[in-house]
């Protein structure tokens, strides 16, 4: 593992009464062959870092082994090196791997009081790393919060989650319209208004989570390669009393699928990676059990070849995701090979140092 670490920027530390203390917000960026999109994700934070008193600081995991050079230089070049750490992972073990690696490194001196998962592909807009922070500390019993999303074109893309269940199977497949104006309440995506709001699982895109959650459930499950990872998190973190709120004030321009091409909508519907339909079976039997999970399955594929059916007499067959119905089908735990479910993965370890209460702590914002 190649580490990279910046000096302390403690002489940064604005001079406060002595019973006070700044806030520690560590930043972890996990990228795969997108060392451009992560320098523009750091260049984001630093203008956070310039507009507010918060101690903030960044860990880069270079999960590809292709980017630790580009973004190394970039450091230098831009005088972050006071606060960037750059890591080279010993592997790419995905997603939900980088994360944890990330948070291990930040806390490796000290655990910060909030950890912030940002996207490389995702850059902070003004004020949005402040007002998850901000909300958070008025918020003691809250465990996660995320920002509203804007497209690169300036839209928004005003989104947050359901956890998945029978039901969204069943309207995901069947694909009318009536029938998920019907079950909405049961809909994964759930468009969003100006109002910050509890929700079952927001974007990992911009996540902002308080220690204290991972010292309860610990990491990221690392059987999760890509996708499902933050909606077992947040399922995880709930079960735990820890609630996750979408926080509009916060706002993040968030590119999407610029590492993997699989959720980049600009060029149509893309046949979804093998680990998808693995994450999605993980999710589902550990969630519901494997009994259960084969009858949601049994629901989900004839509820797909009902949507086919349908898309194919209207002539739009061109608008389904290529393949879904037979990977789903190979993925799925009605075959006994697919049964087997690893207990998770959630190698972060914590050490329980005290945390100062949101109340006591000085944000350095109005």
């Amino acid at each position: 593992m190649t580490v990279a670490k910046g000096t302390s920027d403690a002489g940064e530390e604005p001079k406060r009464a002595e019973q006070q203390r700044r806030l520690d917000i560590a930043v972890v960026i996990v990228t795969y062959k997108s060392a451009q999109l992560a320098i523009e994700a750091l260049r984001s934070v630093h203008r956070e870092r310039a507009a507010t008193e918060i101690g903030v600081r960044a860990i880069v995991i270079d999960n590809s082994g292709q980017d630790f050079a580009a973004i190394a230089a970039a450091t230098e070049a831009n005088d972050w090196c006071s606060w960037v750490t750059l890591v080279k992972a010993p592997r790419n073990g995905g997603f939900a791997y980088g994360n944890n690696l990330g948070i291990a490194h930040a806390c490796a001196a000290k655990r910060p009081d909030y950890i912030y998962l940002l996207n490389p592909d995702a850059q902070v807009r003004d004020g949005g790393l402040v007002a998850l922070v901000r909300f958070l500390e008025s918020h003691p019993h809250v465990g996660i919060a995320g920002s509203s999303i804007e497209n690169l074109d300036g839209s928004d893309w005003s989104i947050a989650f359901r956890f998945p269940s029978l039901i969204s199977e069943l309207t995901h497949g069947l694909d009318v319209g009536v029938i998920e104006r019907l079950l909405r309440r049961w809909t994964v995506a759930r468009q969003m208004s100006r109002d910050a709001q509890p929700v079952d699982w927001i974007s990992g895109s911009s996540m902002m989570i308080r220690s204290s959650v991972f010292t309860a459930i610990g990491g990221m499950d690392e059987n999760y390669f890509l996708y499902f990872e933050e909606t077992d998190f947040c399922r995880r973190a709930k079960q735990a009393g820890f609630s996750t709120w979408y926080v509009p004030e916060s706002r993040v321009m968030h590119i999407g699928g610029q590492s993997t091409q699989v959720t980049d909508l600009r060029t149509g519907p893309k046949r979804l990676p093998s680990y998808w339909f693995d994450s999605r079976r993980r999710y589902f039997a550990v969630t519901f059990g494997v009994t259960r999970t084969m009858f949601i399955d049994i629901v989900a594929l004839s509820a797909h070849v009902v949507g086919l059916l349908k898309r194919a007499l209207l002539g739009r067959k061109h608008q389904s995701v290529p393949y879904y119905f037979r990977d789903l089908a190979r993925g799925s735990v009605l075959w006994r090979r697919n049964r087997q479910v690893a207990a998770p993965a959630c190698r972060l370890q914590i050490e329980r140092l005290p945390v100062a209460s949101p109340r006591s702590s000085t944000m350095g914002v109005p």
